[in-house]
């Protein structure tokens, strides 16, 4: 089979409208990655492009919800989802942004070769118009309902309930989203790519050329798609944000952001080849490159159908040889809703578990939804993190690295006569960068990622049957040969663990003083010469206790707050009655006394005047305030709540708080100081 000269990898680019959560990470960003890593690792030509996309009508919805500017809002997010990216370690070779000069005028002569060339066709349709706020509607900018499964809350592109793509005008008793309004059909003129003349050419390339190669959630996408007749696409909208269409007779028009999105590939290599010297156009233009991109379900009609025909249409492009489109993640048994905020985002892991990249990085690999939905719980994170990080790779290196230290101060030793076991555990070791290689080629990250973890199984496996630790008593020599064989394996992890756990591979590359290695080493007879100086031990998986989960399983529960950070009201509780109301003793207390709770980070325990008398109140509130500042601030008090143990501390009552957009509780307070016990009515 012939190698390609080089790669060209493109990871979707996220929307600057929010931060990355752990859905993005295991759809794209994280297979993306392992795949770039392992081809650098085999001295591939490899440019792994990514960047943000600025554009279109998500952008200009954060920023009328926000009441900021489509350019605020694009440089928050941007920044923030730039930091997650670097701070986790994904390896782009480059991340650009598509709002960069260099994008716009790549997008723009792109527009503009297809139009000079009579590939567009132009044509003036009727569209929906808000009479109200005075503008065109563009697709989310209208809601209504689905024609097809009569979801109630359809936007003008998509039903995210039955997956149907649509137009605005498809849409039953459409609303415009920005005022209310019903909006009124009002003549628009705009150009259209007619993807109707490109099925053969579709079918030719796509459901022939990779029928064998191609994931089959992909192709079955692609063939529904085709077998429902392509149909022309606009690829201009009535915006006021975005690139302007190049055209005369174009004013108030700007390019369909899934017109310029993709484009934002072959710019961002662009912008990458002019700050490296490069020339960026063997990159995108040689039939000698693989092309890849790296996406998630929702994405694929765009990267298989639209995009193709875009590169086809314009003629001097390769096309990509694979679209490994993955399934959705799914939190806790619930579909992830930014809108909701039932997500776990980069950023705040970042901060709830400083340096456990790679933890996350194996859960999501060993959960990823590469041929269905699949399931992320945090018991499951900790687990993976506990039961096969720490307790197995850790274990091991920790193990053959303490001993050879302990036994021989850190130089390998000679070894002796191999045994069977020995030279079986040898055997073995030499056949896993094969099989790792081949699954990583078919872009099976998940099954890699376990054969990975049978390298660290295979040495773990071998310390505990041979355990040097006691034959070091009775067969000194024996133990020269086992700990010779074990750092045979552990050297060999510390490449074949670079694409899926890059810190802790780093971190043993350090502790045995490898060097910088590449996949060639693993074809090596002897991996770590006898008389080699090996550093001491460190800690390469601390453990995940059961606190820190429920912090995250609480902080799912409790959540409030939209995924872009702004207050989202909660859903009404079932009805109840004035009686019911009636029963509870609302009072107004002071504090008096707080203490932290010992071994309890989220407890306080208060003593509080309530006006009748001066009880013992436990309150989940300690990681909010310090027991110093609240000492004298007057509380809302549920009094007669049924007294309840807590930690051996017998709780007499429960302070009444609420909390902000951010999740920080606020106490609910008179305006004026009021006599303690005072009601609450």
């Amino acid at each position: 089979m012939q190698h390609p000269a080089r790669y060209t990898i493109t990871a979707a680019l996220p929307y600057t409208n929010g931060p990355i959560h752990i859905g993005h990470l295991a759809g794209v960003y994280v297979p993306a990655d392992i795949y770039a890593r392992f081809l650098r690792l085999q001295n591939k030509d490899v440019v792994y492009i990514c960047g943000s996309d600025e554009h279109g009508v998500a952008i200009s919805m954060k920023a009328r919800k926000e009441g900021i500017t489509p350019q605020q809002v694009i440089d928050k997010y941007h920044h923030i989802i730039k930091k997650s990216f670097e701070d986790f370690g994904i390896s782009f070779d480059h991340y650009s942004r598509t709002s960069a000069n260099i994008h716009h005028q790549t997008a723009s002569d792109f527009f503009k070769k297809l139009y000079e060339a009579g590939k567009f066709e132009e044509e003036t349709t009727e569209q929906l118009f808000d009479p109200e706020a005075n503008q065109f509607l563009a697709d989310r900018f209208v809601i209504g309902t689905c024609p097809k499964c009569g979801n109630e809350e359809a936007y003008g592109d998509q039903c995210e309930k039955c997956g149907s793509t649509l137009s605005p005008t498809d849409l039953i008793n459409p609303k415009s989203t920005i005022s209310g309004a019903t909006p009124v059909l009002k003549q628009t003129k705009h150009w259209f790519l007619p993807l109707n003349e490109y099925s053969d050419f579709l079918k030719e390339w796509i459901l022939k050329g990779h029928a064998k190669d191609w994931k089959t959630n992909v192709l079955g996408q692609v063939k529904s798609w085709i077998d429902d007749g392509l149909k022309p696409r606009a690829v201009t909208r009535d915006l006021d944000w975005g690139i302007d269409v190049p055209v005369a007779g174009a004013v108030g028009k700007k390019l369909y952001v899934w017109f310029d999105a993709p484009i934002g590939y072959i710019s961002a290599t662009k912008e990458w080849a002019q700050l490296n010297g490069k020339n960026w156009e063997p990159y995108w233009k040689d039939q000698d490159t693989k092309l890849v991109h790296f996406i998630g379900k929702d994405n694929i009609v765009f990267h298989c159908i639209i995009f193709p025909a875009m590169l086809k249409a314009e003629g001097s492009y390769i096309l990509p040889d694979n679209v490994p489109a993955n399934e959705f993640l799914n939190l806790e048994g619930q579909k992830l809703s930014t809108s909701k905020n039932w997500a776990v985002w980069l950023h705040e892991y970042l901060e709830d578990f400083p340096g456990k990249q790679d933890s996350l990085r194996y859960a999501l690999t060993a959960a990823a939804p590469e041929t269905k939905d699949n399931d992320f719980t945090w018991k499951d994170f900790q687990a993976r993190n506990n039961n096969e990080l720490a307790a197995i790779f850790g274990n091991f290196i920790n193990r053959v690295v303490v001993l050879t230290h302990k036994y021989y101060n850190g130089l390998v030793p000679t070894p002796n006569a191999f045994t069977t076991a020995d030279l079986a555990v040898l055997e073995e070791l030499k056949a896993y960068p094969d099989v790792i290689a081949s699954t990583i080629e078919r872009y099976r990250f998940r099954e890699a990622s376990q054969e990975m973890m049978n390298v660290a199984r295979l040495g773990n496996k071998y310390l505990a049957d041979q355990e040097p630790w006691k034959a070091v008593k009775t067969d000194p020599e024996r133990v020269k040969t086992q700990l010779f064989v074990a750092l045979q394996v552990a050297s060999a992890l510390a490449v074949l663990a670079e694409p899926f756990l890059p810190h802790a591979a780093q971190k043993l590359n350090d502790m045995l003083q490898l060097g910088q290695k590449d996949w060639n080493f693993l074809k090596s007879d002897v991996l770590l010469e006898p008389g080699h100086q090996i550093n001491a031990a460190a800690i390469l998986f601390e453990q995940i206790d059961d606190e820190q989960i429920e912090k995250q399983i609480e902080k799912l529960a409790a959540s409030k707050v939209s995924g872009a950070g702004a207050a989202e009201v909660a859903e009404l509780k079932p009805e109840t009655t004035f009686e019911k109301f009636s029963e509870m003793d609302l009072r107004i207390g002071t504090i008096l006394a707080a203490e932290k709770m010992p071994k309890a980070k989220k407890l306080l325990v208060l003593q509080v005047d309530t006006g009748l008398d001066v009880r013992t109140i436990v309150s989940g509130i300690a990681e909010h305030f310090e027991p110093d500042t609240i000492v004298g601030k007057q509380v809302m008090v549920l009094a007669n709540l049924a007294p309840r143990a807590i930690r051996g501390v017998e709780s007499q009552g429960m302070l009444l708080l609420t909390s902000d957009g951010e999740g920080k509780l606020h106490f609910m307070v008179p305006e004026n100081a009021v006599h303690n016990g005072s009601t609450i009515s």
